[in-house]
């Protein structure tokens, strides 16, 4: 089949057009069945392909047609053996790839910076993380992934690791030298899982990071909808080579998939496979165009900095993806969540992620060049209104980071463990039983089984007063926290 083809698309259209009478699900039948206001604005179109598994339109548990077409073209539009299509997003497709690799008490080799659905794999598979400590950078205060040499000695250490998890390119777009660690991992015979969210279109241009399979990973869950043109929510599984089994992977997927599933979603797969395999070069040339254009304008704004490639050189960014701007305003003396905020309130600007240093801004085949001088305009305004005579003299802005936490107690233990609330502020020393983490990125400040510690609790309280969104805990006050239950003698 060519790359220009939608099978899926193509054969959801045209069962449409047909307009079978339809006995099943989904009871809308059309939009006839739902709140016209709904209707009218969703469109006809689209819920005219709001379907289901049936027999003419193949399924997603067991593809036999039309769905196994579309797949078979990603994977080889992605340079994999297998490719998987997940509308349970990327978190769904992380899982179920640690979760076919790792059984009950078996290692992995997870960066402690990763998102909140490894943890949630690893709690549900039984596996024991090792943790591998990130590279911090001191100067933007945020995590960039894990270097070769690190990753050399956590296999040497556990040769009898089932897996080997690498974040490939950061939220930031940050990359390591992904065809060393892949190396490094297979003379161990150790497979490598890739968290690819952050990266569909580097396969697409040699400008970009190597991706997970021209690295030789042997599974990368990729968001197609985050950077690729599809819709929210749909994701692709590529897997590759014979450390993994995909019979494996399709049976773990097919048990955590809904059974009722979107083929709205299916189908932006196929067409954004088709554009990204047909047209990537291109729409990844016009970003990275528009992107260097808009760092250079930033960087000529005062008290601004937007990185560039010169983060490039040490042995955590091995590379760098051009299209995210990385944006520090603590030059201003103003958190990244003021920055967002006032973006939001002056300029009707919404940004991709902030934090207390920085803002993060992404640039796709969606932007226009008239929306990125909006933002340059913005930023000029910032500036100019905090840019006083007091922030103009150079000074060091100290950076804090959270400290890595030790872990007494696997993830999975601890969080099916007896537990108590106590005042967070009084939790020092105590092992906790949930998640704490700042979303997005989604990356856990502590994870069920580590010990908490003051200076986490206090850089907690730093996010929560800045405005940034800490979740996690059952107490979404953060007032109380969940831990271990301790017993003691009776006297």
């Amino acid at each position: 089949m060519s790359q220009n083809e939608t099978p899926l698309f193509t054969g959801l259209v045209k069962h449409a057009k047909r307009n079978p009478i339809q006995f099943h699900i989904p009871g809308h039948k059309r939009g006839r069945g739902m709140d016209p206001e709904f209707r009218d604005f969703i469109g006809e179109n689209a819920l005219a392909i709001d379907l289901i598994n049936i027999g003419p339109l193949d399924d997603l548990h067991h593809p036999h047609g039309m769905i196994k077409e579309a797949q078979q073209l990603a994977a080889e539009a992605f340079g994999a053996d297998h490719t998987f299509f997940s509308v349970q997003g990327t978190s769904g497709a992380i899982m179920a790839m640690i979760m076919a690799v790792c059984h009950p008490g078996d290692k992995i080799l997870v960066p402690r910076n990763v998102h909140k659905s490894v943890m949630s794999a690893i709690i549900f598979s039984g596996a024991v993380p090792v943790f591998i400590h990130p590279d911090i950078d001191p100067n933007l205060g945020i995590s960039h992934g894990v270097t070769t040499e690190s990753v050399k000695k956590a296999l040497a250490q556990h040769p009898d690791a089932k897996g080997l998890f690498v974040i490939n390119p950061t939220y930031f777009g940050i990359s390591a030298d992904l065809k060393e660690i892949v190396d490094s991992s297979h003379s161990y015979g150790i497979p490598v899982l890739v968290d690819e969210a952050h990266g569909v279109h580097i396969h697409f241009h040699d400008s970009l990071p190597l991706s997970a399979m021209q690295a030789g990973a042997d599974m990368a869950a990729t968001s197609v909808h985050k950077l690729g043109g599809s819709m929210t929510q749909s994701s692709i599984l590529n897997v590759k080579g014979n450390l993994v089994s995909p019979e494996r992977v399709q049976s773990i997927l097919s048990m955590m998939t809904t059974t009722s599933t979107s083929y709205i979603l299916l189908a932006s797969l196929d067409v954004a496979r088709k554009r990204l395999a047909t047209q990537g070069f291109e729409l990844a040339e016009q970003s990275i165009h528009l992107a260097e254009k808009a760092r250079k304008q930033i960087n000529e704004i005062p008290n601004l900095y937007c990185v560039g490639k010169e983060i490039v050189g040490t042995p955590a960014t091995y590379d760098f993806d051009p299209t995210k701007l990385i944006i520090s305003v603590k030059e201003l003396n103003i958190s990244g969540y003021d920055v967002e905020v006032w973006l939001r309130d002056q300029h009707n600007i919404e940004v991709e992620l902030s934090d207390l240093y920085n803002i993060l801004c992404i640039i796709t085949a969606g932007d226009r060049e008239e929306d990125v001088d909006l933002l340059i305009e913005a930023l000029m305004e910032l500036s100019n209104i905090h840019s006083t005579t007091d922030n103009k003299v150079t000074k060091a802005v100290p950076v804090s980071v959270p400290q890595i936490p030790v872990l007494s107690l696997s993830p999975r233990d601890a969080f099916y463990a007896d537990t108590e609330s106590v005042p967070f502020e009084e939790s020092t020393g105590r092992i906790i039983a949930e998640f704490v983490m700042v979303y997005p990125p989604g990356i856990p400040i502590f994870i069920p089984g580590e010990i908490i510690i003051q200076e986490n609790i206090d850089y907690i309280f730093e996010n929560i007063e800045a405005g940034l969104p800490v979740q996690g805990p059952e107490d979404e006050t953060l007032k109380m926290i969940r831990v271990i239950k301790e017993y003691k003698a009776i006297k």
